[in-house]
């Protein structure tokens, strides 16, 4: 059996409860191969050299988990500049917010370079790599500079935009053309796929050769939608641990005389979350039978804080906060709750059974796991409803979920409207659909069905 290397910018030790579902599947494939997890440690080297950093190495299980540290310079080219700044942005469709001028790209690829020189030296013959996100695009055409002829795969866990925005991107074509270093490309979702083959075609002139193939630079790459789910079992057991139990009998108190909503995310532009505060707040104006019912718990985390763009949206969230409370509330009911710290993940389903509707509107999303977890949350008998963007990359599979624009206020606020009015009937059979579908397309499946492509490739020609 081949070993397993798993490549991230970030690891975690699987055997951890705080760990998350990804972590989780992929350290159930590790442990069977007796496999390693490859990435950056998290520490940063102040007074480092770019381009060199030490590894540590040590065993969870039969895991092997090896980091790099980074240097202050590297670290800030490589993550905030580019990564952040750059690539995070465009690929979420917000060129405005994309630091063209950070100069981040020569750091970005001079840690690609030195994530390669690291990983090649603890590589044996016949390993699969499978190497994750947006941070590490390059990794195997670096490692393939160096001689490595190992099967690797690449998944890219947020979106890909149409080809006209990725040639926003300085030098575009060769980070690119870097992914046909790879035996296998898989995305989220087939508009990411079909954004993909557009721009294969008219920017690199790649060849269709049937399937799932794409032939340039005499290299055929394998490109397929692999949409990632959730741990529907490991989810719902959390569901009853103490934690979970004890915050919804709370929250039941609480709120016993209201009808919950709930939305949950990180702190990010690309979340929708100012216009969703705006449709709730045309919910309770053109709906006032909402007055004194409705309460919208919002959870926002805090992320990338020290980023300008990252401390503009949480100002004019709480204005928005601020607004909405002033204009519809009353002594005894605030419609909205609005939180800006983590909650931990043993409390989410909770939270989330106790809400009848769960807005989750992306601007943009690779696929949104939130979503999932909402439906695998719910009671059968008495569930609630999703109201889901037909931007995320979710909303492929979940068809069931009230579809939404959140760009368009009146409409969404319309749509929760009637998620709130929603028969039991018609609840439960949307909420059986959607949960038939995560069981079915759950994270192991997709953790099986990647490798199992993988796997299946034919050995890739080099170039010369």
């Amino acid at each position: 059996m081949s070993r397993l290397v798993v490549v991230s910018n970030r690891i975690a030790d699987p055997r951890k409860t705080a760990a998350g579902g990804l972590a989780v599947a992929l350290g159930q494939a590790l442990e069977a191969s007796g496999g390693m997890w490859f990435g950056w440690s998290g520490r940063i080297v102040e007074d480092g050299t770019p381009g060199q950093g030490e590894v540590t190495q040590q065993q969870a299980g039969a895991v092997q988990l090896v980091t790099l540290d980074l240097s202050r310079e590297d670290h800030d080219s490589y993550y905030l500049n580019y990564s952040s700044g750059v690539l995070w942005p465009v690929l979420h469709y917000r060129l405005d917010l994309a630091d063209f001028d950070s100069g981040g790209i020569a750091g970005y690829r001079r840690v690609n370079q030195l994530f390669a020189q690291k990983l090649k030296a603890l590589l044996r013959p016949d390993d699969i790599v499978w190497v994750h996100d947006y941070h590490l695009i390059p990794l195997a055409a670096e490692l393939r500079a160096m001689g490595c002829e190992q099967r690797i795969g690449f998944f890219l866990h947020v979106p890909l935009p149409p080809p006209l925005i990725l040639a926003a991107l300085p030098e575009h074509d060769w980070l690119m053309r870097s992914l046909f270093a790879y035996d296998l490309v898989g995305f989220q979702s087939q508009a990411d796929v079909t954004h993909f083959e557009r721009y294969a075609s008219d920017e690199l002139q790649a060849q269709w050769v049937g399937q799932h193939g794409w032939r340039a630079f005499g290299k055929t790459l394998q490109v397929q939608a692999f949409p990632i789910g959730i741990d529907v079992d490991e989810f719902q057991a959390l569901a009853e641990g103490k934690d979970a139990r004890d915050m919804l009998t709370q929250l039941r108190s609480d709120y016993a005389r209201r009808r919950l909503l709930v939305g949950v995310e990180r702190m990010d532009y690309s979340k929708g979350l100012p216009q969703r505060l705006k449709a709730f707040r045309t919910l309770l104006q053109n709906y006032p039978e909402n007055q004194g019912s409705a309460t919208l718990i919002q959870i926002a985390s805090p992320s990338r804080e020290s980023v300008d763009a990252y401390a503009a949206l949480r100002a004019e969230l709480e204005s928005l906060s601020g607004a909405i409370n002033g204009e519809h509330g009353e002594l005894d009911w605030m419609p909205l709750r609005y939180i800006h710290r983590n909650v931990a993940r043993k409390r989410l389903p909770a939270l989330y059974r106790a809400a009848a509707v769960a807005l989750v509107t992306p601007l943009r999303d690779g696929m949104n796991l939130v979503a999932k977890e909402y439906v695998a949350a719910q009671d059968p008998d008495d569930p609630g409803v999703l109201v889901l963007s037909r931007f995320a990359g979710a909303a492929e599979q979940m068809k069931e979920a009230l579809l939404v624009n959140p760009y368009d206020t009146a409409r969404t606020a319309e749509t929760i409207q009637r998620a709130l009015q929603m028969p039991l009937a018609e609840r439960q059979q949307r909420h059986q659909a959607l949960l038939a579908r995560l069981r079915a397309q759950d994270v192991h499946w997709w953790r099986e069905r990647f490798l199992r492509a993988l796997q299946a490739t034919q050995e890739t020609e080099k170039e010369p």
